[in-house]
């Protein structure tokens, strides 16, 4: 089964909160999920915020700009 995947290439940084909560929330059934955040650093940091705010356990960073989250 493919992964559910959240790329961010062109999403503005003031909208990642709104978009990747949203994303983890309605895929939740589906994890693994993976986001795409590309070679920004902000973004990274941006995305792992949303995370940690909305209570995710288990996520890493995969390869540079992905992350992964295992378990809500």
């Amino acid at each position: 089964m493919k992964n559910s995947v959240l790329d961010l290439h062109g999403i503005s940084h003031d909208q990642v909160d709104r978009v990747v909560e949203n994303f983890v929330l309605l895929n939740q059934d589906r994890i693994p999920l993976e986001i795409i955040c590309g070679n920004s650093q902000v973004m990274v940091n941006l995305v792992i915020s949303v995370l940690d705010r909305i209570g995710c356990e288990n996520f890493e960073r995969v390869d540079y700009g992905t992350i992964m989250i295992r378990k809500l």
